[in-house]
């Protein structure tokens, strides 16, 4: 009887760690990452564009 009621409390353990880790691993590649531009680029983005633009005509 004992051995029975800790493996199933064992098992709901192990259910439960699992659907948390499901849920981590799921919220993390939900999650919108952003990058702020470098400021470095926002001086030279305009002539970036421009050289991007002529290369494609």
């Amino acid at each position: 009887m004992t051995f029975t009621i800790i493996m199933i409390i064992s098992v709901i353990i192990v259910l439960g760690i699992a659907a948390a880790f499901g849920f981590a691993v799921n919220s993390g590649y939900n999650y919108k990452h952003t990058v702020d531009p470098h400021p470095d680029d926002e001086d030279n983005n305009s002539e970036h564009n421009a050289e991007n633009e002529a290369q494609k005509s």
